[in-house]
């Protein structure tokens, strides 16, 4: 598992949970991969699957179902591994509440209806940190 960075979190960081909850999902994608770019080991797993989270809505929000449905399932697969909270985001709450926003996407198996649309009321936010 990988280890907790303690406080206080880049500004970059915190930046993006904003723009994320503010649902500019490429902003926060640019912003975060500034910061992605930048470390190494653990902080940046956490950061890609961050990105993929902001990307896989970006996409499902624009209609690219396929897109949205592999980051989708990428994005977890980069995150599953962190302990919650890690870097004082709630993990298991944003996967949660990211599963229950593809939920209908998922259910469709293969197939991508032309009818589906993102339901926004079901879009994640996140509680940004403090520091």
């Amino acid at each position: 598992m990988p280890q907790d960075p303690p406080p206080p979190f880049p500004s970059q960081y915190l930046e993006g949970l904003e723009l994320f909850n503010e649902q500019e999902f490429f902003e926060c994608h640019d912003v975060l991969e500034e910061l992605w770019s930048d470390v190494i080991g653990d902080e940046r797993r956490f950061y890609q699957g961050l990105i993929q989270v902001a990307v896989s809505l970006f996409h499902f929000g624009n209609g690219n179902l396929g897109g949205a449905r592999k980051l989708y399932h990428s994005s977890r697969s980069y995150l599953e591994d962190y302990s919650s909270p890690y870097m004082g985001l709630d993990l298991d709450k944003l996967l949660n509440d990211l599963q229950a926003c593809f939920q209908d996407l998922l259910d469709a198996g293969n197939e991508y209806p032309t009818d589906l649309t993102i339901n926004e009321a079901l879009i994640p936010r996140v509680t940004v940190p403090t520091s």
